[in-house]
């Protein structure tokens, strides 16, 4: 069953072909192509293409199916090409007229980019509060070992001090500024494509204001050509969004696969979250992190995926989009597993709290003897040129204590701000308005039967 069927039949191989793996990758829309049809069936009665009682039993039926698709039960039949006309099939056998009266006013085109502005938007959500929970877990972690110095480097060569408490709350920090990036692409899906239909509009008196608000959107995508240009660009700045989380993820997990190396031995974890060499007993190997590491640099090729498959296109559809749900459904899921695992994993870590005690680790503290000479008052120039005498002669001797006091250094790590910077961040995503919108339109607000 096709939306589109006339009265000839489309040859097998050019349909496999064309379908690909939309019938698999469409059950993950079900439940929000239902929630764009209960909106849209409120409005058609609205504007007297339905009655009330066929928007009573349409809404009924649509609220079933729901639930379904929600418990994942939803399946899309053999020979139903996608889930826009496996739900209008479903109706078609409860209901008979009333089921084919619910595509009036819309196209496939703006159908599936409903389903795609809200199944981003739950998505979007579940990323941030998946971030929010590893920020949580990483702060946690470096107040706990605000106090324990680990060696920095640049280029790879041991610098100055550090300390477990500035790595782990630089990440949260770093996690706090990419929330912004998901926070932006958070508002631009979260406006309503509906009515735009083939990307030209209708001549039915469609109340698009209407299911903006049924279905908890901000705000319209007015002009409908460039609601049909949203296809192809919300997937763009959402790899965007991925990818600059990914890059957060991906240098933790490097650091922490040359912390764990017995080179370093600055962090170790339990036995459990290790693997084990096939031939050398010894090998307790971090490939939870090292998949991390490869997962999230793979993300960070996403906006070049979405950009190769859509940069040359006109305005207007084009059936190469149906290809982006392969390249952005799986990253999604990638990226939600990256931060999950993270989240189980880091406080199991076991820091080790006596690394700047061996001797090759002495040269970090330069810094601090140069800055201990223009305190009192000596050139910059000439306290570096003096130290750097004593480095060579070898008669270097490391201060005993740091005096790291301004903000977001050692001793002073600012995680009272970062915390308040994450706080901000996520006020500014309207969660509670969308669920409120979204329980109503299925029955489960005050006062809806």
């Amino acid at each position: 069953m096709k939306l589109w069927q006339k009265n000839y039949t489309v040859d097998q191989q050019i349909e496999a072909f064309t379908v690909g793996q939309d019938r698999l990758l469409d059950r993950l829309l079900a439940p929000y192509d239902i929630l764009g049809s209960l909106a849209h069936i409120q409005m058609l009665q609205h504007i007297g293409l339905l009655t009330v009682e066929e928007r009573n039993t349409l809404t009924q039926s649509l609220r079933q199916l729901y639930r379904k698709a929600e418990a994942g039960e939803l399946n899309i039949e053999e020979g139903v090409e996608d889930i826009h006309s496996q739900v209008e099939l479903l109706l078609t056998r409860e209901l008979g007229e009333a089921g084919k009266k619910i595509h009036a006013g819309r196209s496939r085109n703006d159908q599936v980019l409903v389903d795609l502005q809200l199944y981003f938007r739950a998505e979007l959500q579940q990323i941030t509060e998946l971030t929010e929970a590893l920020f949580s877990c990483l702060m946690g972690l470096a107040q706990k070992h605000k106090n324990v110095l680990l060696p920095g480097y640049t280029h790879f060569q041991a610098a100055m001090p550090s300390s477990f408490g500035l790595w782990f709350s630089a990440y949260a920090e770093s996690l706090a500024d990419g929330l912004r990036l998901v926070q932006a692409v958070y508002h631009t899906v979260n406006q309503n494509p509906l009515g735009s239909a083939a990307g030209y509009g209708t001549s039915f008196p469609l109340d698009r204001r209407m299911t903006t608000k049924l279905l908890g959107f901000e705000d319209l995508n007015y002009n409908v050509v460039h609601a049909q240009m949203g296809r192809g660009k919300s997937e763009l700045f959402l790899s965007f969004a991925l990818a600059a989380l990914a890059h957060t993820l991906g240098k933790l997990a490097s650091d922490v696969v040359l912390y764990v190396s017995q080179n370093f031995a600055f962090l170790s974890f339990p036995d459990e979250l290790t693997t084990g060499s096939s031939i050398m007993p010894h090998k307790k190997n971090p490939d939870v992190f090292e998949l991390i590491r490869a997962r999230c640099n793979h993300l960070q090729s996403l906006p070049a995926q979405v950009a190769a498959l859509t940069n040359s296109l006109p305005s207007g559809y084009h059936r190469d989009f149906q290809l982006l749900k392969e390249a952005i459904f799986p990253a999604i899921n990638h990226l939600k597993e990256c931060l999950s695992i993270l989240a189980y994993a880091l406080p199991q870590a076991r820091v080790n709290p006596d690394i700047l005690d061996d001797e090759r680790y002495q040269y970090l503290f330069s810094v601090e003897s140069v800055n201990a000479l223009v305190l009192r008052g000596v050139p910059f120039r000439e306290a570096y040129q003096q130290v750097g005498r004593q480095i060579a002669e070898g008669g270097f001797q490391a201060p005993e204590t740091l005096r790291h006091t301004h903000e977001g250094s050692i001793g002073n790590l600012c995680l009272e701000e970062i915390g308040l910077k994450m706080k901000k961040v996520i006020q500014g995503f309207p969660f509670d308005k969308v669920q409120a919108a979204l329980e109503r339109l299925l029955g489960k607000g005050k006062g809806q039967g």
